[in-house]
């Protein structure tokens, strides 16, 4: 993997002319030796996945990135991989155990796939470990410290008492581990110290464990200096503290261990009480097969065999760890108050549009179409968007769906009250949002106690489609006003997140929302949708034949061109349709952020074909896709759609998802000249995937100022957001042909 370092780029910005990326000539061909219309011409995708994780642990070691942002990505990278083993990585497990050998469609085994997994996820931990080395040792040069128990003075120790026997020692259970004593269930993630004591009394043996409550902190502040911070590992102070824990007893070896459990859920399809079998199920969860163990490297070799045995845990599984275990807890480490190593602080703007109306949501959708672009424009519009619904005598009716949302959601509690206020409200909620299901409970019984109508949608389909419709009497008639959104309705994951919400009361698009959720509520199969395709009925039939149509115009010798952007892209029957529009000859720009099993740039199958990943400051998120339509891009008559779904089996197949075209021809220009444009620009925080699966940072050698598209939406306000001021001093990137 290659990896470029720079200079931290100056803060000003300056727009990137046309030419060096729109115009510039696809790379020449790479012969690669494959079997073109076999497996190989995909990527698998779970190594697709690590790689994407391997870039993100890259930004943990970018000196252009702030220090504890630096930390901050060590910390998702351990998280992502954590989520990884529990949910991917457990599946495939359970395949291979049943003896399935069914290929995936890159022509690898559940058991070959393990094996190459492992190997990857390895050398990703060690890499995690060296760099975590380094920023430790950078923080301390900047004076956030990190001790160790043979470093502590008299001091630390009487604050570290106080300390323990006052916030610690009262939630801490010490379990000895004999026939009286089994041993303890320690659940997904669960982290524990295991003890060799010897009584000192008369020299007898006992093996114990000491459960570390994931309710406490894992890094517990020293004293310091000004302007300093110190902080001791909960597994040190616990050593520390040994005889207040096992009085009469010495330590005699010891060792840490972290547990990774089967996090899927199995649901019954015919369960009667939906909510009742997921609460069942998340119990089932709790205590999943243990599919990773991290243990000491020098665990005493007794504690360890007895960890396996009672944990059940293969050879295959253990993982030993020279170094620190639980990285994702180093987000505690973030420390707010350094703002000389984070990020300089954002606030997103408030639409112009809306405050020329006062802040008025309905008056500002009433005046044309509007998209803001999240987290550059706050999403607090949204929740304003329901809360004005809720107050407003003139609204009438509210629908909304949720896939995933804070935990004490503003959304949440506006629709509350609409219902309390006498509004009908209805509410679909995905109780198969993983790791959301329990969340998700709360927020329906929530919702059911206002009065509001919940309603689960489909056992066999997540619901993931991001809708909300209010319906307002306006002169005498409805007007719908509707929501579409690339993301969820989450109000603190848009903060980092970068998605798109369409506010709209054009009625085609106010239609094909009520249609949708009257599938979800009552199955009624949509017709004549006017605006919008959905999965799993037509969205992926959709997506192919708009392919197709652009190939047809390549063969035609007319101008051809696709651009898209989105998480990850791994449907088969849509990458085969990409590849034969490539060798019709059209040109495609694909942005996919995450996992990707196309394989670009190929002589004779992907030739047209450049992906490039935006891995930065903010989590690229926002689905979109652009069709030139017979006249190149950028162009005013492409087709431009925004989407809740990305290319994989799971969207197009087994989801209920939204792609909304685009006709307003402000929102068009938007999205294709400036937010796709300032992507495809972006060079700051790009990688280009190779044809061998490799990614390469895209070059910035002799760039002064290295483009950056997240710094550049800090900067400049949304085409469509613009009010009084108008938006003829807007920079865009490209300008649109005829």
């Amino acid at each position: 993997m290659m990896r470029h370092e720079n200079a931290i780029p100056p803060r000003d910005n300056t727009v990137m002319p046309q030419a060096d990326f729109l115009n510039a000539p696809f790379p020449d061909p790479a012969e690669i030796d494959a079997d073109l219309a076999g497996p190989q011409r995909f990527f698998n995708r779970e190594l697709s996945w690590l790689a994407f994780n391997w870039r993100v642990l890259e930004e943990a070691d970018n000196a252009r990135v702030p220090l504890l942002e630096r930390l901050r990505f060590l910390s998702i990278s351990a998280t992502n991989l954590d989520e990884f083993f529990t949910v991917r990585v457990a599946g495939l497990r359970e395949l291979a155990l049943a003896g399935n050998t069914t290929p995936s469609v890159d022509g690898l085994t559940p058991a070959e796939q393990l094996v190459l997994i492992n190997a990857q996820a390895r050398r990703l931990m060690q890499a995690q470990q060296a760099i975590w080395n380094r920023l430790r040792d950078e923080m301390q040069a900047e004076g956030i410290v990190i001790c160790a128990r043979d470093g502590l003075d008299d001091a630390d120790m009487a604050h570290l008492k106080d300390t323990f026997l006052n916030q610690i020692f009262p939630v801490l259970s010490p379990l000895a581990i004999d026939p009286a004593h089994p041993f303890p269930f320690i659940p997904n993630a669960g982290f524990a110290l295991a003890l060799q004591l010897e009584r000192k009394s008369d020299k007898k043996a006992l093996q114990a464990l000491l459960p570390i409550p994931q309710q406490i902190d894992r890094f517990v502040r020293l004293p310091a200096a000004d302007g300093k911070d110190r902080f001791l590992p909960m597994e040190e102070l616990l050593l520390v503290f040994l005889d207040a824990l096992f009085p009469g007893y010495r330590a005699k070896g010891h060792c840490a261990f972290r547990v990774l459990r089967d996090s899927d859920l199995e649901v019954e399809d015919e369960a009667e009480d939906l909510v009742r079998e997921f609460e069942v199920a998340l119990k089932r969860r709790r205590r999943g097969e243990v599919v990773r163990l991290k243990i000491s490297a020098d665990a005493p070799k007794g504690l360890r065999q007895t960890i396996m045995r009672e944990l059940q845990a293969s050879e295959d599984a253990v993982v030993e760890v020279q170094g620190l275990q639980g990285m994702t807890d180093l987000k505690e480490l973030v420390l707010p108050h350094r703002h000389d190593l984070l990020w300089p602080p954002f606030n997103p703007r408030v639409p112009e549009r809306v405050q020329d109306h006062d802040g008025d949501m309905f008056a500002a959708i009433r005046q044309k179409d509007m998209l803001l672009h999240h987290p550059y424009e706050t999403f607090d519009m949204v929740v304003r968007f329901l809360q004005q619904a809720a107050r407003d005598p003139d609204v009438l009716a509210i629908k909304q769906t949720f896939y995933r949302t804070s935990r004490d959601s503003p959304i949440v509690a506006a629709l509350c009250e609409a219902a309390e206020n006498g509004k009908s409200v209805t509410a679909l909620v995905e109780l198969k949002a993983r790791f959301d299901e329990a969340a998700n409970i709360r927020v329906s019984r929530r919702l059911e106690r206002a009065g509001a109508h919940v309603v689960y949608g489909f056992i066999n389909y997540k619901t993931h489609a991001k809708i909300s419709t209010v319906v307002r009497r306006e002169a005498g008639k409805l007007v719908t006003y509707t929501h579409y959104g690339t993301g969820n309705y989450h109000p603190i994951t848009a903060r980092i997140y970068t998605d798109l919400s369409l506010f709209t009361c054009d009625g085609a698009l106010g239609r094909d929302a009520t249609k949708v959720f009257n599938y979800l509520s009552g199955y009624a199969q949509p017709v004549g949708l006017e605006n919008l395709a959905i999965s799993p009925i037509n969205l992926k039939s959709t997506l192919i034949d708009l392919i197709e149509r652009e190939a047809a115009f390549a063969a035609e010798g007319k101008p051809a061109e696709i651009w898209a952007k989105m998480n990850s892209i791994v449907e088969p029957d849509v990458i085969d349709a990409l590849y034969r529009a490539s060798q019709a000859g059209v040109k495609i720009n694909l942005v996919i952020r995450g996992i990707c099993g196309l394989r670009p740039g190929v002589k004779g199958l992907s030739e047209n074909i450049r992906v490039k990943s935006i891995v930065g400051r903010f989590l690229e998120h926002s689905r979109i896709v652009c069709f030139g339509n017979g006249h190149g891009l950028p162009a005013k008559k492409a087709r431009v759609f925004i989407s809740s779904a990305d290319w994989m089996g799971r969207n197009l197949n087994r989801r209920v998802e939204t792609l909304v075209q685009i006709r307003n021809a402000t929102v068009k220009a938007q999205i294709v000249s400036q937010i796709m444009a300032a992507n495809l620009a972006d060079v700051a925080q790009s990688w280009v995937l190779q044809p061998d699966g490799t990614y390469a940072r895209a070059e910035t050698d002799g760039l002064d100022n290295p483009f950056s598209c997240h710094r550049f939406f800090m900067e400049n306000p949304s085409l469509s957001g613009r009010g009084s001021a108008g938006a003829s001093d807007v920079p865009e990137l490209a300008h649109s042909k005829d």
